[in-house]
C-alpha cells in the first residue's frame, strides 16, 4: 500500500520516503539505505503514530477538524517566523525520519510493566534510582521539535503586558 504523506487527504505519514532517504543519506545512515521501500513506509507510519505523543503540546491548531494527523497546523510561529499552514515543516519531517530509523529496529513505545528496582544476572547487578524513567526518550527528536512545541498540559504560558 503506497504511503500517503501529509498534507494529502487521508495522510498516514508526516514524511515521505524520498525525504527520509535524503535526510539519512546526508547523515550517512547505511541502516536506512538497506531497508526496502515497504519497510521504510511501515517505519514512517510507526514514527508518525508515535509523534502523536506531542499532540497536546504542538503550537497552533489543525487546519481542519477532519485531518487525520496533527500537521499541517495554522497559527504556528517557530524561530520568529510564521509557519506555512499548508505544509509540514522540514524539521517535523526530519524528526519523523529520525524516529522511523529507530522504529525500523525497535518499538518506539513499548508496553511497560512494573518498574524494577534492581536486576541481577550472575555476578552482575544493577540498581536503578527510585523513580527512574522507564520509557524511552528521544532527545535529538525533542530538540528538533522544540520550536514547534508550546507548553504541556501542566504548563502555563506567561506573557508580559
Amino acid at each position: 500500500m503506497a504511503l500517503i504523506v501529509a498534507p494529502a487527504a487521508g495522510a498516514e505519514s508526516l514524511c515521505s520516503v524520498a525525504h527520509a532517504d535524503t535526510y539519512h543519506a546526508a547523515r550517512g545512515t547505511a541502516a536506512w539505505a538497506a531497508l526496502t521501500t515497504d519497510a521504510k513506509e511501515q517505519a514512517l507510519r510507526r514514527a508518525t503514530d508515535h509523534m502523536a505523543v506531542y499532540g497536546p503540546r504542538w503550537k497552533g491548531a489543525r487546519t481542519s477538524a477532519g485531518q487525520p494527523l496533527d500537521w499541517p497546523r495554522a497559527g504556528v510561529v517557530a524561530n520568529g517566523y510564521e509557519v506555512d499552514d499548508e505544509t509540514v515543516p522540514a524539521p517535523i519531517a526530519n524528526a519523523c525520519a529520525s524516529l522511523a530509523l529507530k522504529a525500523s529496529t525497535t518499538e518506539l513505545a513499548p508496553d511497560l510493566g512494573p518498574q524494577k528496582q534492581s536486576v541481577k544476572v550472575g555476578p552482575i547487578e544493577t540498581t536503578y534510582a527510585s523513580g527512574a524513567r522507564q520509557t524511552l526518550k528521544f532527545q535529538a527528536v525533542d530538540n528538533m521539535l522544540a520550536p514547534y512545541l508550546g507548553g504541556g498540559a501542566n504548563n502555563v504560558m506567561l506573557v508580559r503586558a
